[in-house]
């Protein structure tokens, strides 16, 4: 990972001003180099945007990666709008829409010059973590792992259509969480068995672990305290 602050890529020549996990990334070469000279030299196929300065990925850094990469991937994940670092219009239009782009903050849908309709992703955490606390907990999982958040975010990936992503986007739609929860925490509770860290599924559990996982989700329905009349 190339790591660049609002000011420029993080380098060891910087590390008294630099936090113990910013360090881990500093480098030994090319320390002070702009985001433009980054993109340039390496010629990157991810930009992820968590500066919160708005704006921050222009045009010509995002052609820059766009000429030396058939599907850039751009995340502006800065929050509010005003924060992100691009638009999804610009991410979209700079790219003659081949990006690949999901953002912290929502955005409309975006019409190109030749009609073609592309409808930003928000990228938003709540899409895996109902599902990977699910099932931990029923699985009783010792511990989450990282091989247990990689397949939680595969089983994400997995859930969104071929006509989702023809359409731009990254993540199923919203009233589709309670399914892609249910199939991450399957997926999770799987890997927990896999891993011996499940403590708390019997055997019959695991003979159909979708059902068993189904019927322990929560519905928030409420049933009315006062009579009505």
């Amino acid at each position: 990972f190339y790591i660049v602050d609002q000011h420029r890529l993080l380098g060891t020549e910087r590390r008294d001003e630099l936090s113990v996990e910013q360090e881990e990334f500093a480098r030994e070469t090319d320390g002070g180099l702009s985001l433009m000279d980054v993109v340039k030299q390496v010629k990157p196929t991810i930009l992820l945007g968590m500066t919160t300065v708005g704006g921050l990925f222009s045009e010509e850094i995002v052609k820059e990666m766009a000429s030396n990469c058939e599907r850039p991937i751009i995340f502006p994940l800065s929050n509010p709008t005003t924060n992100a670092e691009c638009t999804a219009e610009q991410a979209f239009e700079w790219t003659d829409g081949k990006c690949i782009f999901a953002s912290g903050s929502p955005f409309d849908p975006v019409t190109m010059d030749d009609g073609r309709v592309f409808y930003p992703t928000q990228c938003n955490n709540m899409y895996v973590f109902p599902g990977i606390g699910l099932g931990a907990t029923v699985a009783g999982a010792q511990k989450v792992t990282d091989k247990m958040l990689y397949i939680a975010a595969e089983t994400l990936a997995n859930f969104v259509s071929d006509e989702e992503l023809a359409q731009g986007k990254v993540f199923p739609h919203i009233e589709k969480i309670r399914e892609v929860s249910h199939k991450v925490a399957v997926a999770v509770a799987e890997e927990a068995v896999r891993e011996g860290h499940a403590t708390a599924l019997k055997t019959k559990d695991k003979e159909d672990l979708e059902l068993f996982i189904a019927n322990k989700m929560y519905y928030p329905e409420y049933v009315p305290l006062v009579e009505k009349r």
